[in-house]
């Protein structure tokens, strides 16, 4: 049987980690958050300690942004033969611009802030697959 999935959200304003924690919870119950982090570097630290299924990345953060710490963890991920597989990486932004480069980034999914709860319902499905 697999372990259950794990999550680290990054998102600099805590109402929104909260609700996007809280619609996870909803969607996914399964799906364990076990850090969240209100800046980039954070991220990468509590992802590189913690070793999440997922993280989902805000890409406007103090310090590094959601992409730096996306190339970060890419940079600095143990290689699969020795642990966990890199994470699944999902961008959640207020901007439609850095598209391209989120999934340049290896991202499975970028969502637009404010999130729909039925955009996040197709997300978790796409990830649960």
């Amino acid at each position: 049987m697999n372990p259950a999935p794990t999550a680290l959200i990054a998102e600099d304003e805590p109402l929104l980690a909260a609700a996007l924690r809280a619609d996870l919870a909803r969607l996914w119950p399964e799906l364990q958050v076990v850090a969240m982090a209100g800046d980039g570097q954070q991220a990468v630290d509590q992802a590189l300690a913690l070793k999440p299924t997922l993280c989902f990345l805000d890409i406007r953060m103090p310090g590094l942004s959601g992409l730096e710490a996306a190339r970060a963890l890419a940079e600095d991920w143990p290689d699969a033969a020795d642990g966990p597989h890199f994470p699944l990486l999902v961008f959640v932004t207020a901007y439609d611009q850095y598209a391209v480069q989120a999934f340049e980034a290896q991202a499975v999914d970028y969502l637009l802030k404010p999130v729909d709860s039925e955009r996040l319902a197709a997300c978790v499905q796409r990830l649960q697959r």
